[in-house]
């Protein structure tokens, strides 16, 4: 199939910027696949949508401030880079700009963080050797200085707020470069909704890699390769979602991060 078969016109004041000021006020299209009619309500209606005992499974990652922002050793010039997964203890592969500055051997600082890049890949990909320098854990390092890589459509550089309003309320374990964004939308007001309706919600793990960001490069989608991403569904949340098969009940996936790892 042809890449540009996926082309439409999105107008760019329709992208909103800053999210809403209640995560349950966004839009939700609901179809009735059964009379084919089309509903528009908002995620608060989701309760009333569903069927008691239908579960309703969410992705629990984290994302952590991916982003790096700092300066080439000797020289000062500025670099940039997304920390897009961990090899070892020290060893990362990562994006970096300016890539066709940044060689094998070259060294950068992101102030108490340091980097050497220890090889070259494609498309300004590097594995990167990351240090501290009073031997401080690099994860917590990470956390301190890092930004929260928005997706690309988001025009406006990152704020303070944005490393919690970037998070699911489900967002326990550690591990994403960018938010599984439908599930940015509930709300413990809206999960005590679901539990009162007899809606069972289960959480599994997906790590949303840097393939959500990957351009396609390809003029064929069958020619396209989706960037692998760890999951993890523990021995709790596969008994429930068996039971639930088993029982005839409805598995209600939450996100295109939770239906692969379905």
């Amino acid at each position: 199939m042809d890449v540009r078969s996926f082309d439409y016109d999105l107008p760019s004041e329709l992208i909103a910027q800053e999210p809403a000021p209640e995560r349950d006020a966004a839009r939700l299209l609901f179809l009735d696949r059964f009379t084919g009619a089309f509903v528009h309500a908002s995620i608060a209606a989701l309760p009333g949508l569903l069927t008691r005992g239908d579960v309703l499974v969410v992705n629990d990652t984290r994302v952590f401030p991916a982003r790096l922002l700092g300066r080439r050793i000797p020289g000062g010039g500025s670099v940039e880079c997304l920390l897009i997964g961990r090899l070892d203890a020290e060893r990362w592969e990562a994006l970096m700009h300016p890539g066709q500055k940044l060689r094998v051997g070259a060294r950068v600082a992101f102030q108490n963080l340091r980097g050497e890049v220890l090889e070259r890949r494609f498309h300004g990909r590097r594995v990167l050797r990351l240090w501290t320098e009073d031997g401080s854990p690099i994860e917590d390092v990470v956390d301190a200085i890092g930004h929260i890589p928005l997706p690309p459509y988001i025009k406006r550089a990152d704020q303070a707020s944005d490393r919690e309003r970037y998070q699911t309320i489900f967002a326990r374990a550690r591990g994403s470069v960018a938010a599984p964004t439908a599930g940015l939308h509930f709300t413990p007001r809206l999960t005590a909704a679901l539990d009162a309706a007899g809606i069972e919600i289960v959480e599994i793990t997906l790590h949303v890699g840097y393939g959500t960001f990957q351009p396609v490069r390809v003029e064929r989608v069958e020619e396209h390769r989706v960037e692998t991403e760890r999951y993890e569904i523990d021995e709790g949340a596969a008994s429930a979602i068996n039971a639930a098969l088993e029982s005839g009940r409805r598995i209600v996936a939450v996100g295109t991060t939770t239906t692969p790892a379905l």
